[in-house]
């Protein structure tokens, strides 16, 4: 699927590139929350993170934003269980009728932690999947 990257967002992910070694596939600038998300390619999450999080860490310095970082997967399900975590997801099922709506199966513990401050991190698992999947709308149950 196509993604259209602003200047910023390209400036960021080579920034990040030189920090980590690991190549963004997608980069998510949040000014309402002062955050740059990352979308990593599958596998690569560790590498990025580096040793006790000191690439991260060097990152959101260079940036002076927080950084948050959502691994890349090959199918719906597990891209939006990927961008729901740290939240304990069981299952996600798509469903595609009329939109396509993505039914994730989030622990009762971590439903605070899937839907975040405010509904934030949910609100950032449904732009990613709409724009890696087009899944129009994802669902706690």
């Amino acid at each position: 699927m196509r993604r259209t990257l602003t200047d910023e967002a390209r400036r960021f992910i080579a920034l990040f590139d030189e920090e980590t070694d690991v190549t963004a596939t997608d980069c998510l600038v949040d000014d309402e929350h002062d955050r740059v998300v990352y979308v990593l390619p599958p596998g690569t999450m560790g590498k990025a993170i580096g040793p006790g999080g000191k690439h991260v860490k060097r990152v959101e310095r260079k940036l002076g934003r927080d950084v948050e970082l959502v691994e890349g997967a090959d199918t719906a399900e597990d891209f939006v269980a990927n961008a729901l975590a740290p939240a304990a997801v069981y299952n996600v099922t798509v469903s595609e009728n009329d939109t396509t709506v993505a039914y994730a199966e989030v622990d009762r513990d971590d439903t605070g932690v899937a839907i975040g401050t405010g509904g934030r991190n949910i609100q950032l698992a449904r732009r990613l999947a709409k724009r890696h999947f087009d899944v129009d709308e994802i669902e706690l149950t």
